[in-house]
């Protein structure tokens, strides 16, 4: 299976994924060294404790934040388009594909909770 660009070559899946498995990397290796956490860190080997894990509502709200500054940086790059400033059209649109994807698993992922809960709800005692 291939899904052809936009210059008419073609990208398999499996690069894609690659590609994504490398940015995911990526961007926790920088999420890592901007929050500090290095070798005397104290959720590694050598730190004194393990850190704390995230509680569900902090995930949810973390999450959340992060659709939200996604979906205000395209609008931002968009209406900045549109005044006609200096702005990549590519950026543009990668800025609202991104926002959009963000924006369709925010509600993915609201709909399995509805469902579960819904679920949970009418399970007898």
């Amino acid at each position: 299976m291939s899904i052809d660009g936009i210059g008419g070559g073609a990208m398999s899946v499996d690069r894609v994924m690659a590609l994504r498995a490398q940015i995911l990397e990526r961007n926790q290796a920088l999420s890592r060294a901007s929050d500090g956490a290095g070798v005397n860190a104290p959720n590694t080997i050598g730190g004194t404790s393990p850190a704390q894990p995230a509680s569900f509502a902090q995930s949810m709200s973390d999450a959340l934040n992060s659709v939200n500054a996604g979906q205000q940086r395209a609008a931002d790059l968009s209406a900045s388009y549109e005044r006609g400033e200096t702005i990549d059209i590519a950026k543009v649109m990668l800025a609202r594909q991104e926002a959009s994807v963000g924006f369709e698993a925010t509600m993915q992922v609201r709909n399995k909770l509805l469902s579960a809960y819904k679920d949970i709800m009418s399970m007898p005692v």
